[in-house]
């Protein structure tokens, strides 16, 4: 104990120190990548609105001449619109036009979309994109952030337009810019930094780690041995304690066999001689019969009690035919029992060798099984129990499987005034060697319990 002490005061503080490191690193490196984010942003958006705000300049200055014609028929608008068609810029890049009523004029990429009324007309998130278009536009231009289609993908996208106004001809012209390649611009730029600061987290977790491993490798080397001798001590401790409480059970089973029960015979035998030399009147005698004869049958029913408090403490059948012997007649009793007045069918398997395992490993499975059969009559409300055994080359298997209505596992295990028989059967599979697995539904309970055959676990070595 004192070793381990002294390990953890080595591995703490250097745990702690890494930590520390760990977490300044980080949080650096963190803030970093979010100001160069912010930088990269701010400059990137610039020039976008400084590139879209150029686009939109050369197409009006395109048109220039015809506007300063001062006519406003529709000969000279059609023209005007055919020039504004043709000018493309990008792969996405073209430019629309809207009156003042948000009548679509122009859509080269969307030509569905001329003549349209789009006064109303919204994009995902709500906003009254044309309004907000033809307002900027009338308020001597600018920028409008609003959500379109974008032509290559057919996809909604986020967008940045910029609108301008024709006064005369009551247009509204502008462009705009999809801003997810900006979006995917950042993204790099943020998985980037994600990846420096994940591998910087990893090369100083694995310092970390080496470092503690290397102090606790020593700190182990010091009394691996002596951890294994203390385990033995602990293994050996668990199976005396599980042999004293069956030794102690079997004298239990018979003092109540060979005392109370002989002792009630004799009762018995006595009130019986009685009911002959009764004498006195007729009505006396019939009275004194009957109170009798009951008394005798209530006798009887304790005998038979006494006769299965015996069998339940230690059944000799275990001793002198075995463990699949032991728990088929124990099926056979839970039959007469519990499922006579329940209805419900018990079925009981076994298969395999099921002679090498130890006294100890036999008992211990006995009382799972006994445990088992105990909780589904008392709680699962089950129409079909199964108990199968199987005997393997290196295990035995136990399995008790019901369709009752199960319970909540965790709850009743924390509960602490439950679960103690199911504490009683892990604590018995562990002190063997073995593992114990439980399954609870509202389909049904599974108890599954497995024990090696390894011979450190024989009564003869403990």
């Amino acid at each position: 104990m004192l070793r381990h002490k002294i390990i953890f005061l080595a591995v703490a503080p250097l745990s702690l120190a890494l930590a520390a490191i760990t977490v300044v690193v980080r949080q650096q490196a963190a803030e970093l990548g979010q100001q160069q984010r912010a930088a990269i942003e701010a400059a990137y958006v610039a020039s976008k609105n400084a590139e879209l705000k150029h686009y939109v300049d050369l197409a009006l200055h395109a048109i220039r001449h015809l506007y300063d014609t001062g006519r406003t028929d529709a000969a000279i608008k059609n023209e005007a619109q055919q020039i504004l068609a043709d000018l493309e810029f990008s792969g996405d890049g073209y430019f629309f036009i809207y009156d003042q009523n948000g009548r679509n004029i122009m859509h080269p990429r969307q030509p569905e979309l001329v003549g349209s009324e789009m006064w109303d007309w919204h994009d995902s998130n709500g906003t009254l994109t044309v309004q907000l278009l033809i307002n900027r536009s009338n308020q001597g231009g600018g920028f409008v952030h609003y959500n379109w289609q974008k032509p290559s993908s057919r996809s909604v996208a986020p967008k940045m337009g910029y609108v301008d106004g024709l006064p005369r001809w009551g247009w509204v012209v502008g462009s705009g810019l999809y801003l997810d390649d900006i979006e995917l611009a950042l993204a790099d730029i943020d998985q980037q930094v994600s990846g420096h600061l994940h591998r910087t987290m990893l090369l100083i977790a694995a310092i970390a780690v080496l470092s503690a491993l290397m102090v606790a490798l020593a700190g182990l080397l010091l009394n691996f041995s002596e951890q294994r001798a203390a385990d033995a001590k602990l293994r050996h401790l668990a199976q005396r304690v599980v042999r004293s409480q069956e030794e102690e059970r079997a004298r239990l089973s018979r003092d109540l066999h060979d005392g109370i029960s002989q002792w009630l015979v004799s009762i018995k035998l006595q009130i019986e001689a009685a009911l002959i030399r009764i004498k006195g009147s007729p009505e006396q005698a019939v009275a004194a019969r009957a109170t009798f004869h009951k008394t005798a049958s209530q006798i009887n029913d304790v005998l038979a009690e006494v006769r299965r408090i015996s069998h339940a403490l230690r059944p000799a059948i275990l001793d002198d035919l075995g463990l699949a012997a032991a728990i088929e007649h124990l099926c056979g009793e839970w039959r007469t029992t519990s499922g006579e007045s329940d209805g419900a069918e018990l079925v009981f398997e076994s298969e395999g060798d099921l002679a090498s395992l130890t006294d100890v490993a036999n008992t211990v499975l006995f009382r799972i099984a006994q445990e088992a059969l105990t909780n589904v009559a008392r709680h699962a409300q089950a129409s079909r129990i199964v108990v199968r055994l199987l005997g393997a080359k290196t295990f035995v298997m136990l399995q008790v499987e019901d369709d009752g209505r199960g319970f909540d596992l965790a709850q009743v295990c924390q509960h602490p005034r439950r679960g103690i028989g199911l504490s009683n059967m892990q604590e018995r599979v562990e002190a063997v060697g073995g593992q114990l697995s439980l399954d609870s539904s509202a389909a049904g309970t599974k108890v599954i319990a497995v024990i090696p055959h390894h011979p450190s676990y024989s009564l003869s070595h403990a």
